[in-house]
This record gives structure tokens, sequence and C-alpha cells, in this order.
């Protein structure tokens, strides 16, 4: 994470802030402040570890981290999707970490609002390795503090999930071990949307142009290199509250029974930083959301080949909302569009499709399409009764919503009336 921090520096405002600073609520306050600034608090009270926050919340920061443009990061997060790179670079923990037991009050832990259920991890990766397969998975996962070796972590149904599961079926333990503060390369690849018996490191190693290195830690797991990592196990049948928790929406998360993480070790760099991704915050936003971008792409290019590109608004948390651009060869291509990207991703709620002219990154570009494209009897769709996200607090309790599909594109056959003029004159 460091070399990345260097290239910040070079291309982006960063907040440093000297005062002495409480991990918790007073240091979350700060972060709410500078919702798009990478922030350096120096001086946390209690700890001689500083916590870094918004190394990746704009698109511009993720594509200088993937070596790309902002349009060009579907493209390049499909490219390493397709095209994992297996990862030769690999040290021992106890060339590059200072060892000791494990003790989760030596880090500057952020509590986040008084509601909280505790102090949570946030930026946190989970490397495991399927008990059956030995495939590995990285995936980030938010972990509440229930003592100085304990953590709740939320598990929602995916690779870890399911690994944790055949664990448990076989009555044993499941070995993690957890990176703080790496490449967000890496952390962009760790919230992506792959194939279970693809490697997120190899993924990640893609986007690095075969530059990543690996960590053997003792329980025998390779990990990215980071500035913290933690070892230990998910506890067989072992659960606990898990929550409140500030999710995506600004809104509290429901309560759940989940597993608990006992850990064991840890290892930190020489003047270590702590990774803190402030909740519902843009980072947080942008590496839950902006993967889910290229599993729509790849849906809605089968159902209409002139797709240009597809945002996963901040407006719309990054979940909720999406932006598609195409390039119209139909007139019913919007809507056929509309239902594919609703499909590709069950938690859409909205969507609007635009022509090639409107800039998706733009809120003003869609709310002019809207303006000057739509007429709500022909180009709206309505859909209700469909299942929506968990983190909608407007959803029925049985999950279902009703969504909605704008198809924001120039009629074919009076596309002069619609041209602007500004863009050609």
């Amino acid at each position: 994470m460091k070399n990345f921090l260097k290239i910040l520096k070079e291309n982006f405002e960063i907040v440093i802030i000297e005062d002495e600073i409480s991990s918790e609520y007073e240091a979350a306050r700060i972060l709410k402040k500078y919702p798009k600034s990478v922030v350096i608090l120096k001086n946390i009270k209690n700890s001689n570890m500083p916590i870094i926050s918004g190394i990746c919340n704009t698109r511009e920061k993720i594509a200088n981290a993937l070596n790309t443009t902002v349009p060009q990061i579907t493209n390049t997060i499909i490219d390493g999707m397709n095209n994992p790179k297996k990862i030769e670079n690999k040290s021992f923990v106890s060339e590059k970490y200072n060892s000791s037991a494990a003790n989760l009050s030596k880090l500057p832990i952020l509590t986040h609002y008084k509601n909280d259920g505790g102090a949570y991890i946030t930026a946190g990766v989970i490397i495991a390795q399927d008990p059956e397969t030995g495939i590995r998975n990285a995936s980030i996962h938010r972990m509440m503090v229930i003592d100085d070796n304990h953590l709740a972590v939320r598990l929602v149904p995916r690779h870890l999930y399911t690994y944790h599961q055949k664990a448990e079926s076989m009555n044993k333990d499941l070995n993690i071990s957890i990176v703080i503060g790496i490449n967000p390369a890496c952390l962009l690849a760790s919230t992506t949307s792959i194939p279970i018996n693809v490697d997120e490191l190899e993924v990640a190693n893609s986007f690095l142009g075969g530059k990543l290195n690996l960590i053997k830690c003792n329980n025998g797991l390779n990990v990215p290199e980071a500035e913290i990592i933690l070892e230990g196990k998910i506890l067989n049948k072992k659960r606990t509250h898990e929550g409140p928790f500030v999710d995506l929406t600004d809104t509290y998360d429901v309560v759940r029974d989940e597993p608990i993480i006992e850990l064991d070790t840890m290892h930190i760099k020489e003047d270590a930083y702590y990774h803190a991704i402030y909740p519902a915050g843009f980072e947080h936003k942008l590496l839950q959301g902006l993967p889910q971008e290229p599993r729509i792409f790849n849906a809605v290019q089968n159902t209409a080949p002139g797709v240009e590109n597809v945002v996963l608004t901040e407006g719309g948390c990054c979940w909720l909302h999406a932006a598609i651009s195409i390039n119209k060869q139909t007139q019913g291509d919007a809507k056929n569009v509309i239902l594919s990207a609703l499909s590709a991703h069950p938690s859409l709620k909205h969507v609007i499709v635009v022509d090639t002219d409107i800039n998706i990154f733009d809120s003003e570009e869609l709310e002019y399409a809207i303006a000057t494209r739509v007429k709500g009897d022909e180009d709206i769709i309505i859909i209700p009764g469909a299942r929506g996200s968990s983190l909608d607090p407007s959803a029925l309790p049985d999950g279902t919503t009703t969504k909605i599909g704008i198809d924001a594109t120039k009629i074919l056959t009076k596309k002069d009336k619609f041209k602007r003029i500004s863009l050609y004159e």
C-alpha cells in the first residue's frame, strides 16, 4: 500500500491531521468531513499507528491503481478476470514483519457511530482455502471486535461462506489470515464477483502486471503483502450477535448471529498504517459496487451488442442505481437492456439507459437525458413485486420492491431532433 501512497501524493490531495484523535467516534467524524480526499490521522490516542482512509474513494484513484482511465475501468476488470496470472513472487512473514500474539487493542480500530455494535475492522480482506479443493479465496468482510483476539464476521452466502459451511460439515475450524493495508488492486479483486474456481489474488496479479508479492504465513496461507497480517480461524459452530453496522445506504443493517473468528498471531510492518474504510462513504460504495459493473456489462452486452459502458452510480450507493450507455441499433434495445441489467444484479432498483452522447459518469447529463428524451407513458418500465436488496430500507418485509427502468434514448427515426448542437459546433 505504501507504494501506492507515493503515487497518491503525486496526483491527489492528501489531508494530514496532526492533532491527537480518539478512535472512538472522533476519527470517524473527521473522515466524514473529507469524503473524496485521502486522509491520514497521524496521532491516534492510545496507539502509535496512524490511520489512513480514502485511498479508493474516487474512480480516478481506482483507475490510477489499475493503470487505466475511468471509462476503461470495467474493461480492465473484465480483462483481469479473464486472464488471471500465476504469482511467482513470495516471501516469508518472518522476513518483513514484527510478530507477536494477537492483540487487537494494539490496532486503532474505529468505532464509527454511537449505536454501532462495537469497533469494526472495515478494510480487512480474509484469505482462506476451500477445505476440500484447496482453492484460495480473498474477500473483504466487516468484522466487529469482541475482545482482544475475537471478532464477529459478517459472511454473506458467497465463496468464504461456502468454505466455512464445508469446514463445519467436517466438524472443524477454517484457517484464515486477515490482511489490512493492501494495494488497491488487491482490494478491488477481493470484491469482484468471479467464479468460485478462480483465485482473486491471481486476478489482482493480472491488474498489477504480474508484480504482486505474496507473504507465506505461519499457518501455511499465502497472502498479499500488507501493513498488518492477522492469523487465526473461523470457529466451528460458534456464533454471536453482529451489529448494528451502518451499511451502503447510510442506514443500519440488521443484527444477525454470525461466525466468530479467533486470532492467535499478528504481524505488523515497521511504520505500518492502519487502513480504515468509512461506512457508507465513497470508498465503501465504490469498492463494493464498482466490481459488480463488469457482471452487468457482460449480461447487457449479450442482450444488445451496442453497449458502451455501465456504471453503478454513487448517488444510488453504487448498488441500487445503474446507468448504461448504448449505441442503439433498434428501437427496443434499451428496454431489453433494462431487463437484462435487473436480472444480472438483483439488487438493482432503478436503471436508466442512454445514448453514447450522454456521459454516464455525470449526474447532470443523466438528468438532461431524462428531461429531453423520456415520455413517461412510453419510456418507463415499472416492475412491482420484484426481489430487491436487503440494504434497501424501503423494501417490504418479504424483501420485495418495485423496480423501474427508464429508456432515455433517442427515437431512431427522429435522431436529428435530439442532436446536441454544442457537441458538434
